[in-house]
């Protein structure tokens, strides 16, 4: 049989959990399958990648702006296709466009959705244009269990659940790498951190002011690590609240376990999700996590509650109260986020990525 070569479809990679799944999971491709190629608008986190995916970017920059970034990479798709049409497309962003691109081209595509439709399907003439294109991909991958009920119930699909793989070897080796920031580093301070995007769905705002209120209460430091849009309105606050000596806000970084593993408390404010890489991270080096119940993913990561505090989302008091709770309770709290701990292989990282892999190699097989 005549073999496919493969085309990841991700056209903007800006250092989040879909880009960490990326990473991950097209590295182990790269052990298993020769030809693979990666389309995106933007190289700038090449070097995490396994030298033998084929980067196919445009030859400069251009605008900042999603959408034409989109149509840039559709744009390098189509030419791909015109190089070689034997080929399978595992898109992990922009699903929608690539999967009308699939269809005009006749070629086989899977799709792998990011996060609870909650977060972008009110709009009813896009609820309507995800319900009519969505079913005409090959597979739909979803990441979490609760993620899967919605979006087989909402568009009437009928999705595959693989979970996220976590690579808990790789964060334990980084986890001990020295922090030159003396930030983080105070003694006898209660060190909280977030890492997210700095975007309205991960909602910092919230953060900031529970921060503001349990900074007045206890000896605490906030440390956001990000990168995105929202970075001067979270710099703003942090400079109008007169916390810039208890809050910082440092830019994605190749390494955030280190800072995880020197935290107290791991915090995510997200609006929505799909099911979250750092709170898997989190508790893998074995930190206390309090998160929105936000759909999906957090409750079924922390075990409905059994594995961390979950508040309602963009309550800032009730977070705030968490908080507190974890500080005056941290002894008592440790056997939550061993619970927690313990829970993990769900996420074993070989297993996960080899159903990922046995999929793909299903459809590379395939002969048209």
């Amino acid at each position: 049989m005549e073999t496919k070569s493969l085309i990841l479809f991700m056209p903007s990679i800006e250092g989040g959990g879909v880009e960490k799944n990326l990473i991950i999971i097209s590295n182990y491709f790269a052990k298993k399958i020769k030809n693979i190629k990666l389309i995106s608008a933007e190289n700038r986190l090449q070097n995490f990648f396994n030298k033998k995916i084929d980067f196919v970017s445009p030859s400069r920059k251009f605008s900042k702006n999603k959408i034409i970034k989109y149509f840039i990479c559709l744009f390098l798709l189509f030419k791909e296709y015109k190089k070689n049409r034997n080929i399978l497309i595992f898109s992990f962003q922009a699903n929608i466009y690539a999967i009308i691109l699939a269809k005009i081209l006749n070629i086989k595509i899977i799709t792998r959705s990011n996060s609870s439709p909650s977060g972008w399907s009110k709009n009813p003439f896009k609820r309507a244009l995800f319900r009519f294109f969505l079913p005409m991909a090959n597979e739909i991958i979803v990441n979490s269990n609760d993620f899967k009920k919605q979006m087989d119930k909402q568009f009437n699909l009928k999705t595959k659940l693989i979970l996220n793989p976590l690579d808990q070897k790789k964060i334990k080796k980084l986890k001990n790498e020295k922090i030159k920031d003396n930030f983080f580093f105070k003694k006898k301070v209660f060190k909280i951190l977030n890492v997210a995007r700095l975007t309205n769905q991960k909602d910092h705002l919230t953060l900031l002011k529970a921060f503001t209120i349990i900074n007045k209460k206890i000896k605490s430091k906030l440390l956001i690590i990000g990168s995105g849009k929202n970075k001067a309105i979270i710099e703003q606050y942090i400079h109008e609240n007169n916390l810039r000596h208890s809050a910082k806000l440092i830019p994605f970084q190749k390494n955030p376990y280190k800072y995880m593993n020197a935290s107290n408390l791991f915090v995510l404010t997200s609006k929505f999700e799909g099911l979250p890489n750092v709170l898997l991270e989190a508790l893998s080096l074995k930190k206390f996590v309090i998160s929105t119940n936000c759909l999906t993913g957090p409750s079924e990561i922390l075990l409905r509650g059994k594995a961390g505090y979950l508040f309602k989302i963009g309550d800032h008091k009730q977070l705030a109260k968490k908080i507190l709770t974890h500080y005056t309770n941290r002894r008592k709290n440790k056997l939550m986020t061993n619970y927690g701990y313990l829970s993990l292989s769900r996420y074993d990282y070989k297993k996960n990525c080899e159903k990922y892999l046995n999929l793909i190699l299903n459809y590379l097989k395939y002969e048209r």
